[in-house]
This record gives C-alpha cells, sequence and structure tokens, in this order.
C-alpha cells in the first residue's frame, strides 16, 4: 500500500491521511485515543468502501500516528479542529461518521457543529467526555497533586503502554462535554458496545442513549466483545451498522 497524503491545516498541524474515491455518502472512520488509521477498523472499513464502490476516509489526529505533533501536547478541541479540517477539505455532501472510543466523542462533536452534512452516526465504545467522567473523577488527591505540580500524569492502559495525561488535556476537555448539555442528532444514529469492555462501561453507552435528541437511535449490546470491538463477528456488527443507518438515511 502507497504511503498516506497529508493535509496542512489552519493551526499549523499536518494531518496524515488515506483517502479511497467512490459513491457517496462518505464513510469517514474517527480512531480512538492514541490509536491510528492503521487500526484493524479502520483497514477493514476502507478494504469494505472499496469494495461497494463506496468512498472513505481515515485519518490520523496531530499527535497520532504519522501526523504532527506530540500526542502529550494534544487535547480534545485540537483534534475536534482536525476532525473538522480533514472532513472540510477531503470530503464532499453527506457523511456516514464512524467513531470508536475518543473517537466517538469526536463524531458526536462534529455532530452536534456540522449536522447539516451528517447522513447518519455510528459509534464503537464510544468515550464522550472522559476525561472528565472516567479520568479527572477517578483520579486520586495525589494524582490531581501531581497534574497540578507537573502538568501530567501518568494513567495505564489495558491495551498499550500507559497514557501521559496532560492538564491541558483535563481543562480543555470542560469546554468540549456533550453529555451535560443538549445534544441533538437529526439523523440516524447506532451505537455499538462490548459487554466485556474494561475501557467504557455500558452504562455510558446507556447515558448517551438517554441523553442524545434523534428520532432513530439505538444501542447494541454484545456480549463478551472487548474495548478493541474488532474480531471478525464484531467487524460484522460494524458493516450492520453502516449499512443500516444509511438505508435509515434514505
Amino acid at each position: 500500500m502507497s504511503g498516506p497524503s497529508y493535509l496542512d491545516t489552519a493551526q499549523g498541524r499536518r494531518l496524515a491521511y488515506h483517502q479511497s474515491a467512490g459513491s457517496g455518502p462518505c464513510v469517514v472512520f474517527l480512531g480512538g485515543l492514541k490509536s491510528d488509521m492503521e487500526g484493524t477498523k479502520a483497514i477493514h472499513l476502507e478494504a469494505w468502501c472499496r469494495a461497494r464502490g463506496q468512498a472513505f476516509l481515515r485519518f490520523d489526529y496531530s499527535g497520532h500516528g504519522q501526523s504532527s505533533g506530540r500526542f502529550e501536547d494534544g487535547c480534545i478541541g485540537d483534534w475536534a479542529e482536525d476532525t473538522v479540517a480533514a472532513l472540510a477539505t477531503l470530503t464532499e455532501g453527506k457523511l456516514i461518521v464512524v467513531g470508536s472510543s475518543m473517537g466517538g466523542w469526536q463524531a458526536l462533536l462534529y455532530a452536534r457543529a456540522h449536522s447539516e452534512r451528517v447522513a447518519g452516526l455510528v459509534t464503537i465504545a464510544a468515550a464522550p467526555d472522559f476525561t472528565e467522567d472516567g479520568y479527572w473523577a477517578n483520579f486520586t488527591d495525589a494524582q490531581k497533586a501531581a497534574l497540578k505540580r507537573d502538568g501530567q500524569v501518568e494513567m495505564p492502559s489495558d491495551y498499550m503502554e500507559p497514557y501521559i495525561i496532560s492538564q491541558r488535556l483535563i481543562e480543555d476537555g470542560r469546554n468540549q462535554l456533550v453529555l451535560r448539555t443538549p445534544l441533538p442528532l437529526p439523523f440516524p444514529v447506532r451505537c455499538l458496545q462490548g459487554t466485556s469492555d474494561t475501557a467504557v462501561s455500558t452504562e455510558t453507552a446507556v447515558r448517551l442513549l438517554e441523553h442524545a435528541d434523534s428520532p432513530d437511535m439505538r444501542l447494541t449490546l454484545v456480549k463478551d466483545a472487548d474495548h478493541r470491538f474488532s474480531d471478525g463477528p464484531c467487524l460484522g456488527v460494524i458493516e450492520d451498522a453502516i449499512q443500516d443507518v444509511m438505508e435509515a438515511a434514505t
């Protein structure tokens, strides 16, 4: 496979991306925190869309994968700007936005601000507001003190090396929260969640379902699926969800 193309944003960041031409609506994959566009779900969906003749886009946020910057310097708002820049420049017409984990939060931010472009939304183990409800709410007094003193704290991960969580990530996250104010999603939405996910709870998925305002929103729980949600059966569930929102949208 050839290397990525690059997009230079107005904020001075260089985003790596892969794009496949095809019919619309374009499927856009938004990855998770410290993930990249070479993950199983992104690559699988690209091949699936190509086989269908459907347009597809995957990209790396700044500080992720092959894009510019350091992860430790980024925040939810920066990655939301990256998403807006990529979708404004690289796509046309209606979109099917597929967001995984932190990418689910990004998908919700994008959909809230640009609902006119979204034909349908699919979230996979969506993690809205996790900087506040996951990290900050569970920090010990010692971790909060370290964050204030050092500007960062190290967090273990079940899926990769520890995360360096910065004070900027926490503070900026409070400006990006989606579960505290109205969240209109005026298009079909399918939320997918594994019951064995140790990073995002089923309670979070239910909270999103109950909070959002959508005419056609469904939550599918997959027994024993973990946060990766990337084995064969789970990939099939994602395909079905994308097809479902496209059919519902038309």
